[in-house]
């Protein structure tokens, strides 16, 4: 059986496409276009895109260089928060370069198995991320509620296997996704309206059913980033009723204050990963453009917002990158 597949020539900005005859075992790429309907402004829409990559790269790798070198930093806390530093510099990493490349060039063509890996690791590091805030968020459940086990409990051989679960959770999860991908036949075309490879994106292009694709994807989600939210917000309910317990203002100001960084992180990820996650699903009359920069932004805007929120919420991670800024003047 023939299958048809399409392969881009880009003349004039404008996309002419040739058909050609392959068999199924012979799919070798996907096209990527970008941002289906603004090609013409793609160029300009690359400007912020770079300067909020430039910043998540810098801002991230200077919390997790502080974290790393400085030995009075080797707590539960900061060692979580370089966990989620490293996260964003790689979450952003997988998918801007590319997407820049498409916006100041044109469609790019993608070999099978590259884009397989971006969707994997995308995903991936996707989950790990939910899966730190979660276990920050369990750091000042202990911190606040039980401060006399915390120093038992929050052990370096903990954190070092609390890194491994996490890291290991998200394999678990995304490979079946994966392999559900490879089971799909491709008989319409190679074109992903996209700035990277993701899930939906390719097996919408399937001949066959992609049902179990769906239903998979939306159980991981929910019974990873979904149960995620509810147990962070379980225990921010406990810190709320423990802090309000306080005698002292200065004790409860003092509590709000260390989880005043988080909370703001919290919120940023997972109001951009829902509103986007709900309006793909949900929002059909939702124009495909603004889908599409829903899923750049809801991974590039948290690891560029975070580690400026960290430098100012947390007064030991500000200190201590002006004091490397001081030494470098």
């Amino acid at each position: 059986m023939c299958i048809r597949y399409f392969f881009p020539a880009v003349h004039s900005n404008h996309l002419s496409v040739a058909v050609l005859n392959y068999t199924a075992t012979q799919l070798t790429s996907f096209l990527l276009t970008g941002v289906p309907g603004l090609e013409d402004v793609q160029v300009w829409i690359s400007i912020p895109f770079s300067f909020m990559y430039l910043l998540a790269v810098i801002g991230n790798g200077l919390v997790t260089a502080v974290v790393a070198c400085d030995r009075h930093l080797h707590q539960p806390m900061y060692l979580f928060l370089a966990m989620l530093a490293l996260n964003d510099v790689l979450l952003c990493t997988v998918t801007v370069p590319q997407m820049l490349l498409i916006f100041w060039k044109g469609p790019s063509l993608t070999p099978f198995a590259a884009c397989l890996t971006q969707m994997f690791l995308v995903h991936a590091l996707f989950l790990s991320e939910s899966a730190v805030l979660l276990a920050m968020a369990f750091d000042r459940y202990v911190a606040i509620c039980t401060p006399l086990h915390y120093a038992t409990l929050l052990t370096g051989s903990l954190i070092g296997k609390v890194g491994l679960i996490l890291v290991a959770r998200s394999i678990i999860v995304v490979i079946p996704g994966v392999l559900l991908i490879l089971r799909l036949h491709f008989c319409r075309s190679n074109i992903i309206h996209h700035t990277y490879c993701e899930n939906m994106g390719i097996a919408k292009l399937a001949c066959n059913s992609i049902a179990l694709n769906s239903i998979y994807g939306l159980s991981a989600a929910l019974l990873t980033t979904g149960l995620d939210f509810v147990l962070i917000s379980l225990s921010y309910w406990l810190i709320l009723r423990t802090v309000l317990q306080l005698p002292s203002r200065e004790a409860r100001t003092k509590a709000f204050g260390t989880c005043g960084a988080h909370i703001c992180v919290i919120l940023v990820f997972y109001t951009l990963a829902f509103f986007s996650f709900f309006t793909h699903r949900f929002g059909h009359r939702v124009p495909r453009h603004t889908l599409i920069l829903l899923a750049n932004l809801y991974l590039l805007v948290p690891p560029t917002l975070n580690p400026i929120v960290y430098g100012i919420k947390t007064k030991e991670i500000r200190a201590r990158v002006l004091g490397l800024y001081c030494q470098t003047r």
